[in-house]
């Protein structure tokens, strides 16, 4: 199974993780997250297990990051976000270490579903936002909500980007999505007041 793959289950299995997926201790209903980098798998983990197995760049694990910050000054036109070629307007983009390439994915009613980039027009964008280059590898994203009119971009962790999948993959409904977007409405006013706070 590709590591693309593997992280589309993790948003489509719906599960509530009981147990720490390296020690198997109990875990509370917020807990850390790993990603194992030859894998670019995420696991669930015990505080422990993350602060032990988490700390450098260049070990097995990465830990993720609780972070968000909005990035307002951001630039990225509506020429160049039609240039990346993405078919909605909700999408993520991290830099992957076992793919030596940044990946593109974004959410829809069968999960996360990857869009290869045009390397002229994300680098670009890149060459407009140098902070883009500062995301940690494997472990954060930027955000990207262009749905209904908004331009909002956010430096996030890599499983908010999987709990917004989640979030679309279980509440779409119809040709149009139904009422998921009051749920998207809703993962978005909490970034905001969550990026907020963190200033």
């Amino acid at each position: 199974m590709s590591a693309i793959l593997r992280l589309r289950e993790f948003a489509r299995s719906g599960k509530s993780v009981r147990g720490c997926e390296l020690c198997a201790s109990g875990l509370e209903d917020v807990h850390p997250h790993l990603v194992q980098i030859a894998e670019s798998k995420l696991l669930c983990c015990c505080v422990p297990c993350a602060l032990l197995l988490g700390q450098g760049s260049e070990g097995r694990y990465r830990r993720v990051p609780d972070r968000i910050r909005r990035l307002a000054d951001l630039r990225m036109t509506d020429a160049q976000w039609e240039a990346l070629e993405i078919p909605v307007d909700l999408a993520f983009f991290y830099r992957s270490t076992r793919l030596t390439k940044t990946v593109a994915l974004y959410p829809s009613p069968l999960g996360a579903v990857e869009c290869l980039l045009p390397l002229a027009s994300w680098t670009e964008i890149l060459a407009a936002n140098p902070a883009l280059e500062t995301l940690e590898p494997d472990v954060e994203a930027l955000l990207v909500n262009r749905a209904r009119q908004r331009r909002e971009h956010y430096r996030v962790p890599i499983d908010a980007c999987y709990r917004l999948v989640g979030l679309v993959r279980k509440g779409w409904r119809g040709f149009s999505g139904g009422d998921v977007w009051k749920d998207v409405d809703g993962f978005f006013e909490d970034l905001r007041s969550r990026s907020e706070a963190s200033r």
